[in-house]
């Protein structure tokens, strides 16, 4: 994740952190999208419109030198359906936790060498990100962990695929085998 938009198109929803106003005691945020900022996010996400998004954070340092961000993130968008193109309504609903540290942190290198091996637990918490400069874009944060709650095949209630045949049953039983022409081969 990119924490700094230098030289880049900002992203469509944006809340900066001054990385030295955070104190050691977690300060509580409310960030909310405007009509702007949900067009942008429907048009990153590719899915028909982004009608909600809202978050609650808590922020706070982690360790010496790191931020905590935590939270819980809230959207209601509207996707096609895979079967049918027909708009389906999605409501995400996720909690998260993401932590960054700086580029010349401790923390933030990864011991590399033909000998090393990293043990990475699935379902344990993420490694840390990092950042540079004095800012964190809380905002990208709270994007990105909604972008990965969107159910990537949409699909209305009571909604299914109809099985495909090409042709009908009854040319498909005239159709000789693809292996028929090896039935006369013999191994030498």
């Amino acid at each position: 994740m990119k924490t700094r938009h230098d030289g880049e198109e900002k992203p469509p929803f944006s809340y900066s952190v001054k990385v030295g106003h955070i104190s050691a005691n977690p300060v509580s945020v409310h960030v909310e999208a405007n009509e702007r900022e949900l067009e942008g996010l429907a048009k990153l996400w590719q899915v028909v419109s982004v009608k909600s998004l809202k978050a609650d954070l808590q922020i706070g340092r982690w360790k010496k030198d790191g931020i905590r961000i935590k939270g819980r993130v809230e959207a209601d968008i509207v996707q096609s359906c895979v079967v049918t193109l027909e708009p389906v309504e999605a409501r995400l609903d996720e909690h998260f936790e993401q932590i960054f540290v700086p580029e010349d942190s401790k923390l933030a290198r990864i011991v590399t060498g033909e000998t090393a091996e990293m043990l990475i637990d699935p379902d344990g918490p993420d490694l840390p990100e990092t950042f540079s400069g004095d800012t964190i874009d809380a905002g990208a944060v709270v994007a990105e962990f909604a972008a990965l709650a969107i159910d990537p095949y949409p699909r209305k209630a009571d909604v299914e695929f109809s099985p495909h045949l090409e042709g009908d049953a009854g040319e498909t039983a005239k159709r000789p085998s693809p292996f028929a022409v090896l039935k006369d081969w013999k191994k030498d």
